[in-house]
């Protein structure tokens, strides 16, 4: 099985790969990673690890935010973190671009679009679950559902 056959997969499966903030900050991931691998030797392990570590960072808190939406403070804890990791990763491209390390400059802009796009769309999201979240619907479901009848705990009865 490829890699992408891999990733469909999950992303059927829903959850957070189904949110567009999550898709494009993933995809922006590796777009940053493989520019990257055309950077100048010694930016390899300076500046080219540290904007591929916040590229990285940004969809990775989504996914965990997301798992932990259960808990309001907690999920936009992470999705505050992959904002700023977004934004983070736009410092480094301007580093990058500036000492001339990242010379390709279409790709330089269209990566600073795509993260500028990127961050308006986390900003909204951020926004809607401040004012509208609400828990995970099997966490809304009739809770009954879900425990054991309390006279099959107990062998005496």
């Amino acid at each position: 099985m490829s890699a992408g056959e891999s990733r469909a997969t999950s992303e059927a499966d829903g959850g957070y790969h189904k949110l567009e903030v999550y898709q494009l900050a993933h995809d922006l991931g590796v777009r940053v990673h493989k520019m990257t691998t055309s950077l100048p030797r010694f930016e390899m392990y300076e500046e080219g690890s540290q904007v591929r570590r916040s590229a990285k960072s940004v969809s990775s808190n989504i996914a965990e935010g997301y798992v932990l939406r259960k808990y309001k403070n907690e999920f936009l804890h992470y999705l505050y973190r992959a904002h700023a990791s977004a934004e983070e990763t736009v410092d480094h491209l301007h580093y990058l671009h500036e000492t001339q390390s990242l010379t390709d400059e279409q790709l330089y802009r269209e990566l600073l679009e795509a993260y500028h796009h990127l961050n308006s769309k986390l900003f909204r999201f951020i926004e809607s679950v401040e004012h509208q979240h609400e828990p995970p619907m099997f966490l809304q479901e009739d809770r009954e559902t879900y425990l054991p009848n309390p006279s099959s705990l107990n062998p005496e009865t």
